[in-house]
């Protein structure tokens, strides 16, 4: 009877946050471009670089889905051009992490809220960072968008006081995204050095013990209370 969605499903916190919710006995949609191989969870092989498809279809199964005690959309996709100035980055994969970044989960949090008005209990975490609060040079694309999802989910509270939404910092997380940050340029990329630091000193989390934190918070009473938050804190 619960029901939760999650992109970026197919690996890092995605993956996690996906295999302990439908471990726990709820139904789980992952969206991403490429399967899981180890996930129960029902997945959508779908590109969020081009988010409409991924909106309509969302919204037409909620549509025809509908008897849910609670449905959750998480948007945790996001997609890191490469590291360095953005006069050097590749339009493409600008475009592309813009669209995934803040385009999709704009569309998808409107295709939810339409899906979903008969739930009584409707939640949207988006899984933001502290980049997205203190800028940082070579990653602007990154920190533009995790800002945008901060004031979407502060304008989305201002319109639905019903729905509990939250723009969650996770924390510093050993995924593929810090792998690309540790391996950048140094030369174009100058905060390279700290996150190498960041991987010596022993400072990063798991997925899974992050997953595991963000879901107790996710399903307590306190989620929502704060629009913009960091896990850390919680």
């Amino acid at each position: 009877m619960h029901l939760f969605i999650i992109t970026g499903s197919s690996r890092g916190l995605g993956a996690a946050l996906a295999q302990q919710l439908s471990t726990a006995g709820h139904t789980v949609i992952g969206i991403a471009r490429r399967r899981h191989s180890g996930l129960a969870a029902e997945q959508w092989t779908l590109d969020l670089a081009d988010p409409l498809p991924a909106a309509q279809r969302l919204q037409a199964w909620l549509q025809a889905h509908g008897s849910w005690q609670s449905a959750t959309l998480i948007n945790n996709a996001a997609q890191l051009s490469q590291p360095g100035p953005l006069a050097d980055t590749d339009p493409g994969e600008l475009s592309a992490a813009l669209r995934v970044g803040l385009e999709a989960p704009a569309l998808l949090c409107r295709a939810f809220l339409a899906g979903t008005q008969g739930v009584a209990t409707r939640r949207i975490l988006n899984i933001s960072s502290g980049l997205g609060r203190r800028p940082m040079a070579g990653s602007v694309a990154y920190c533009a968008v995790k800002a945008g999802m901060d004031h979407l989910s502060r304008a989305l509270a201002l319109e639905e006081p019903d729905l509990a939404i939250e723009s969650l910092a996770p924390g510093v997380i050993d995924t593929d995204m810090q792998v690309q940050l540790r391996g950048a340029d140094p030369s174009r990329f100058t905060e390279q050095a700290r996150f190498q630091g960041l991987k010596d000193g022993g400072q990063l989390q798991t997925a899974d013990d992050t997953a595991a934190r963000i879901v107790r918070y996710l399903l307590g009473s306190h989620f929502g209370k704060t629009v913009v938050s960091d896990i850390r804190d919680a």
